[in-house]
């Protein structure tokens, strides 16, 4: 972003005279509305656009929200716009409408105030997914380096691999697992305040459940998290991993076997994707995937007209 677009947006001091409490300040009430998983990407997009309000010396909780008018949002959207692609743009103002509509319902911002700040053009994105699905030998051959590894992580790691593929769960849903929302004999998993802080039951093909078997062995059976960091040593932490240490493991498995870059999401991807594929009813693939949507669902089908084809043959005349 050039300068002078610095210059345009930081143009008045919005940081706030003094800290107000966490119960009436705007993002604090939005981003505690949103679940474990959402509430850290979310905080990071209002420090990014505190910072631009500010140049610099701002953050989501010493910004002044309310005092945000159109001269400001306006500057925002087209920054994002300059600095990150449409559908993180869209996914940030979306964060600061909602800011806003918190400081409005606080009294903080009187309703022109606010009508005028949120009166901007929408920002339209690509509808195509983005990443991609993986193949089977691409599973395979990450299956195979964690394997292969001979050390605790190396079981973990087999482990975390085959709840996100095997269960299509978001990189937050599987680091929030306790070890008491699995059931070795039916493979359950039950997913605690999953996106939209909705619970939901899962299933491990049988396949997978072998592997989480491997790292309870390791792990133990004391309650807390089901999968856990460790220690160079091999000790093993009984405390949450993070979703960030997920990608971050997920990157390190796929350039050990030499597999194409992509992201922890992408095997909930191939999840939605290959059940359709077999045949699964797209009602049933949302309920396991936890979308709120089937339109969601429908995304991740990439049948061909040939399906469609041989759909209508099964019509009687």
């Amino acid at each position: 972003m050039s300068h002078e677009s610095q210059r345009t947006i930081a143009t008045d001091n919005l940081i706030l005279d003094q800290p107000l409490p966490l119960t009436i300040h705007p993002a604090a009430v939005y981003l505690s509305s949103l679940s474990e998983g959402s509430r850290a990407t979310m905080k990071q997009s209002l420090d990014a656009i505190a910072s631009l309000l500010t140049n610099g010396s701002g953050d989501a909780y010493t910004l002044n929200w309310a005092g945000l008018r159109y001269q400001h949002t306006a500057a925002v959207r087209a920054a994002l716009l300059e600095r990150y692609s449409p559908a993180t743009a869209q996914k940030m103002m979306c964060a600061l409408r909602r800011v806003l509509r918190e400081a409005r319902k606080l009294g903080l911002m009187d309703a022109e105030g606010y009508a005028q700040a949120v009166e901007l053009p929408s920002i339209k994105s690509s509808k195509n997914l983005r990443g991609r699905a993986l193949t089977g030998d691409e599973i395979a051959a990450l299956m195979g380096v964690c394997e292969r590894d001979g050390t605790a992580q190396g079981v973990r790691d087999a482990a975390l691999i085959a709840i996100l593929r095997g269960a299509g769960l978001r990189r937050a849903e599987a680091v929030n697992l306790d070890l008491r929302d699995f059931s070795r004999e039916t493979g359950r998993l039950e997913v605690r305040r999953g996106k939209g802080e909705k619970d939901r039951l899962v299933y491990l093909p049988e396949g997978a459940i072998g592997f989480v078997e491997r790292w309870l062995t390791i792990r133990g059976r004391k309650p807390g998290a089901l999968l856990c960091p460790i220690r160079k040593g091999g000790m093993v932490q009984l405390r949450r991993m993070t979703p960030q240490a997920v990608l971050l493991i997920v990157q390190k498995r796929a350039t050990e076997a030499g597999v194409k870059s992509f992201s922890p999401h992408d095997f909930r991807r191939t999840f939605c994707s290959d059940l359709l594929d077999a045949g699964v009813d797209i009602v049933t693939v949302q309920k396991l995937a936890g979308h709120a949507s089937p339109v969601t669902t429908a995304k991740y089908d990439r049948r061909g007209e040939d399906v469609k084809r041989r759909a209508v043959q099964r019509l009687e005349f």
